[in-house]
């Protein structure tokens, strides 16, 4: 006999609140969902990811704030900034209290456990086993195998034995699994598991609040507003996973072949900025401008007055081949404007919906020739160049958060009949 799923538990070691931080994807499913009759919390760290905040100053064990309706139980957790031994410690604190915090708090119908590090399933697990709950595990980014892409970890070493044999515990354990990215039921079918449990539920964006921020911030800036130059723009973390220098060696082609009049304008911080400002300075490549940090409430009207967005991504195929989701994806789809991407992938958005192109990852030529084709469409075929911006309007809809939300009820609906 299936139960009411009225009462949803998330927890999620990175669930940041609105405004603060930029992990808003459990905010915005739990904001959704209380609209639509559901009881919900959201069991979080204390420590804002990649910021120095923590919600809880003092010697409490835990805090609770609401935000637009939303209740957060903020676990204390010690910030570690850019140590890797403090990172483990923050992990391993969420990962001890949250069975004893949540004691406090009544019982659940559902547990919605959201990676990115598998000790927040185990952790959430043994909630689930203690209330009776439904469980429900989300995968966000695939640990071990993501490690073991990037070449940081061995297949066959014993931290990654460990880890996949937690990943498929836990999968085995699960009521349902839900993949940000669409290829997940391969991957759970790869290694010997029941896939028709798996679920894709894609990351996303509120399309309102983009769009309110496109009316009620406008960013001045005069590359943007010249009209003579074809304005290709990055938003972001300039970190070794966005790999940006090889689009930056693609501009120096492009700079070679005599195109004054294309820029790559790069908003963002932090990272290798100083390294590849360095390389621009060093090569005399003039058509790369580095901006520097901006809020986030500017990017939706930088994003608007580009013609090219570009998503870098490091050269992963063995990864990629399960399709990708980030975020930023999305905030370029909103904008209206094509997408060059170098992250070849299965499960390709931008190539199947036709509001971008996918160029080879390993090739700066692909990269700079890439970016030349919107260049010439731009200026010689604007009504094809118009197809590209029309049909990301339309796709960015499929990714709205009231319609990842459906999908969530769609999950939790998948559930109770599969009880019956």
């Amino acid at each position: 006999m299936s139960k009411d799923i009225k009462n949803v538990w998330i927890i999620n070691h990175y669930a940041d609140p609105p405004n603060i931080g930029k992990f808003n994807r459990h905010y915005n499913f739990a904001k959704n969902l209380i609209e639509r009759g559901y009881n919900v919390k959201i069991f979080t760290a204390s420590t804002i990811h990649t910021t120095p905040i923590n919600m809880i100053t003092n010697d409490s064990k835990y805090k609770v704030d609401y935000y637009n309706g939303v209740e957060y139980i903020f676990i204390k957790t010690s910030t570690y900034d850019n140590s890797d031994y403090k990172r483990v410690l923050n992990i391993l604190q969420y990962f001890i209290k949250v069975p004893f915090v949540t004691k406090k708090f009544g019982k659940p119908d559902l547990i919605f456990a959201s990676s990115p590090h598998p000790l927040t399933w185990i952790a959430a697990k043994r909630v689930a086993d203690r209330t009776g709950a439904y469980f429900v595990t989300e995968t966000r980014d695939l640990w071990p195998e993501t490690f073991v892409a990037m070449g940081k970890m061995k297949k066959n070493s014993i931290p990654a034995k460990i880890l996949y044999r937690i990943e498929r515990k836990i999968f085995e354990a699960s009521d349902r699994l839900i993949f940000t990215m669409p290829g997940g039921a391969d991957y759970v079918k790869e290694i010997g598991l029941d896939s028709s449990k798996a679920d894709y539920i894609n990351n996303g964006i509120v399309l309102k609040n983009f769009y309110d921020n496109v009316k009620n911030t406008n960013y001045i800036d005069e590359d943007l507003s010249d009209p003579n130059i074809f304005k290709v723009v990055f938003t972001g973390a300039i970190g070794r996973a966005n790999d940006l220098g090889r689009f930056i060696r693609a501009f120096e082609i492009i700079k070679k072949e005599g195109f004054d009049d294309i820029k790559f304008l790069i908003f963002g911080d932090r990272g290798e900025k100083e390294e590849l400002e360095a390389y621009c300075k060093e090569k005399g490549i003039e058509n790369v401008v580095f901006k520097g940090r901006v809020n986030k409430s500017e990017v939706p009207s930088i994003l608007t007055q580009s013609d090219l967005q570009v998503l870098s991504l490091a050269n992963l195929p063995s990864l990629f081949k399960y399709g990708l989701s980030p975020n930023k994806l999305f905030e370029y789809l909103a904008a209206g404007k094509p997408v060059i991407s170098n992250g070849e992938c299965g499960y390709d958005l931008l190539e199947e919906k036709k509001c971008g192109k996918t160029v080879k990852g390993d090739s700066i030529e692909d990269m700079a020739n890439g970016i030349l084709f919107f260049y010439d469409l731009f200026k010689n075929n604007k009504e094809e160049y118009d197809v590209y911006c029309s049909n990301a309007l339309k796709t960015v809809k499929e990714f709205d958060f009231s319609v990842l939300t459906d999908r969530l009820e769609d999950t939790f609906r998948k559930i109770q009949q599969e009880e019956i």
